[in-house]
């Protein structure tokens, strides 16, 4: 059940990662340049008082030094390449390891 859960996980990040990317590929040939879009840009355009919350709850209870260098840096990479990554790390801990050798058949 909990491989599942990253499974899907992966899946949604997948598809979030390839719609950020096709809107940076769109504006890319309308601006004839290549444009990458941060992902702390998105994130405040489509909503940006969930952004101020989620500054607010990290430095109230985890660590103001987490928000400063660690998520900074975070939202200002390419928000596809980020949720790329997140998506590649919740497949591997979702992926379930074949056992070899036994299913196998004499002869093959």
């Amino acid at each position: 059940m909990i491989r599942f859960f990253f499974r899907l996980l992966s899946l949604l990040c997948l598809a979030v990662a390839c719609i950020m990317a096709v809107l940076d590929v769109s504006r890319s040939i309308a601006g004839s340049e290549i444009v990458l879009t941060a992902l702390g840009a998105s994130w405040a355009s489509a909503s940006f008082d969930t952004l101020n919350l989620a500054q607010a709850t990290i430095q109230r209870y985890v660590s103001p030094w987490l928000w400063d260098p660690v998520m900074l840096w975070v939202l200002s990479q390419p928000g596809f390449a980020v949720f790329g990554v997140l998506a590649l790390l919740f497949y591997m801990i979702g992926y379930r390891r074949r056992r070899s050798g036994h299913l196998l058949q004499p002869g093959q």
